[in-house]
Formats: C-alpha cells, sequence, structure tokens
C-alpha cells in the first residue's frame, strides 16, 4: 500500500479526539480562522431552462468573469440518475479498504485514475483529509473500467446513466460561455477538443473529522480542467475565494455547481476567472463530492484564442500541450 488512507486514520483519531500534525494546516490557511462569518454575497445561480437565452448567457457570462464558478438548476439531469450516482459512490468507500485498494492507481503510473489519497506535490508535508477515487466516463475510447468498481453490481450502469445526461449540460454550458465571449456558439468546445473532450469523474471522501477547525479536505487551489461540473452532497464544505476572503458555497438540493476551469481562462485570454476553492471538512458526517472534469485529451493545444488577442490585449498565457500543462500544476513547475 502506497499510503495510508485518511478513512482509517480517521477511524483512530475520531477515538482519540486528536488529528496526526501532518494534517494540521497553518494559521493562513485554517478554517476557523480564515472563513468569513458576515454575510455571505449571492454566489450566482442560473435557471438552464430559462427559455430567454440571452438571460442566461448573460448570467452566466457575468458569473465567470466574476466568481469563475456558479450553480445551474433545472439543468434537466433527473434526480434519480443524480441519487443513484451519488448511492453506488458512498457504497464504494463503505467497502472494507482491502476490495478498494483493488483499484488503487498503479504507482509510477501518468494517469491520476484510480483509488488514492495523495494527487500532488504536498507543500510542507502538509496532507489533505481526503481519499478519492478517478476514472474516465467518456468518451468510451478513453474508459478504462479497470478503475470502476465491481462492487456494488450497479456502479457502472449508474455512471453510464450520469455521462449520458451529462452531455446536454455540457453544450448549454460551452455555447453560453462562447456567446459571453462574443464567439461562435461552438468555438470554445471545438477549442478543448470537440466531440474528443474527456469526461474525468473524480469521487472525493472527505471522512468526519475531529478537529474540523484546523484541517482541510482539499487546499486551496485552481481546476486544470476546462470546466468542472460537482455534485455536492448535503454536507456543508465547499469554499471560494472572493475579495480576498473565504466563503461558504449554499448547498442547493438536485443543483450543480459549476466551477471555471484553467484552459477556459487560458482560452478567454483571462476574460473569464479559473475559480480559487477549497474543502473544509466535518466533525460527524462523511462529506462527498463528484466533480466532473472537462478535459481536452492529452495532446491537445490549447492557448489564448487568436480572436481575443489584440495589439491592446496581448496573450496573457502560453500555448502548450494539456499533458504538459498538467505535468506542471501537478508538480508545483511554473507554467
Amino acid at each position: 500500500m502506497e499510503v495510508e488512507r485518511v478513512q482509517a486514520i480517521a477511524s483512530f483519531s475520531l477515538s482519540n479526539n486528536t488529528i496526526p500534525p501532518e494534517f494540521i494546516r497553518s494559521e493562513n490557511e485554517q478554517p476557523a480562522i480564515t472563513t468569513f462569518h458576515g454575510p455571505v454575497p449571492e454566489i450566482p445561480i442560473v435557471d438552464l431552462a430559462d427559455p430567454d437565452e440571452e438571460d442566461a448567457v448573460r448570467l452566466i457570462a457575468n458569473a465567470s468573469r466574476e466568481w469563475g464558478l456558479f450553480q445551474v438548476v433545472n439543468h434537466g439531469i433527473p434526480s434519480d440518475v443524480i441519487s443513484n450516482l451519488q448511492k453506488v459512490g458512498r457504497e464504494f468507500f463503505e467497502l472494507p479498504l482491502e476490495e478498494k485498494e483493488t483499484y488503487s492507481k498503479p504507482i509510477g503510473s501518468p494517469s491520476v485514475e484510480g483509488y488514492g489519497t495523495r494527487l500532488q506535490k504536498e507543500v510542507e508535508g502538509k496532507k489533505a483529509w481526503v481519499d478519492h477515487l478517478f476514472h474516465k466516463i467518456w468518451p468510451p475510447s478513453a474508459i478504462n473500467y479497470q478503475f470502476w468498481p465491481k462492487t456494488p453490481p450497479a456502479y457502472r450502469e449508474a455512471n453510464e446513466e450520469y455521462a449520458k445526461h451529462l452531455h446536454g449540460v455540457v453544450e448549454k454550458l460551452f455555447r453560453s460561455l462562447s456567446l459571453g465571449l462574443g464567439l461562435e456558439g461552438l468555438e470554445l468546445k471545438e477549442a478543448v477538443g470537440g466531440e474528443e473532450l474527456v469526461y474525468l469523474l473524480k469521487i472525493n471522501y472527505y471522512p468526519p473529522c475531529p478537529r474540523p477547525d484546523l484541517a482541510l479536505g482539499v487546499v486551496a487551489h485552481t481546476d486544470m480542467s476546462s470546466i468542472t461540473i460537482l455534485v455536492p452532497n448535503e454536507v456543508q464544505g465547499l469554499q471560494v475565494f472572493k475579495d480576498d476572503r473565504w466563503f461558504d458555497v449554499k448547498y442547493i438540493p438536485n443543483a450543480l455547481i459549476i466551477h471555471i476551469g484553467d484552459q477556459i481562462e487560458i482560452l478567454s485570454n483571462g476574460k473569464y476567472k479559473s475559480v480559487l476553492h477549497r474543502t473544509t471538512v466535518n466533525k460527524e458526517k462523511a462529506r462527498m463530492s463528484w466533480p466532473v472534469f472537462l478535459e481536452p485529451p492529452p495532446e491537445f493545444m490549447v492557448g489564448p484564442l487568436p480572436k481575443l488577442v489584440t495589439d491592446e490585449n496581448p496573450a496573457k498565457y502560453k500555448t502548450k500541450k494539456y499533458k504538459d500543462y498538467v505535468y506542471c500544476k501537478l508538480n508545483k513547475i511554473p507554467q
């Protein structure tokens, strides 16, 4: 076993009411000190069924410029499809550790796929209070079923059903983001791979933590993806950084949380903002989330769209292969 799983550490820690020192964040990161406790500004909510497309485009574009994050309702994914996705993911994390380990990420694998704990180079040796499972759910040619749990038996069908229903949301989001930049509706999606766009699912499992005031589930970061579409469970935890403050993102049943990722910031040449966010943990309950990262294929070149680069607004980012971007980001190498 490559590392000790947080789920196992949590069981031991809860009985002692302490956490190992490597999980205690510095004071400038500790959620008890850094979370804003005043009135939280309204995080944008977009009705994807709004018959007035211009209205939805304006809301999405403004949210992507100001926040880099918004929630969508009336998105067309049936609630039972979402609850089935959550149910099978929860059942996987309730399996005995030995069974989960059969899906662990192979040591030395260049891919993130598999069951694991550590994702990127850890600053100052500090650890995050989370275990995860990564696997691709679209396109079929990118899927490696080796990392799809066989238990519970309904796991595969629930994930395939969710992937099928996601397409409509993906199309609407890319179209709105394109139109919001004054581009043609298909331009942004084509610029991240078009029909070869990869849907990478991650299940985050944040076990109950005896000291949620000191630990973080996931440290402050932006997503490498183009867009991230996230299903949370009902346990509060996601926080977004804006105006030098950390704000809680309110849980809305059946809403999807949309993050603008680094690739959309790059393509828009900085007009849209990749959202800086983090996750807190809970003392009594396990928090879980199901983000799907919409990623360009590894060899695909991404850079500022030529239409958005002018003499007055020169390119702010390099053009590079997505796999090279990912390597630099995970290893904390400047882009």
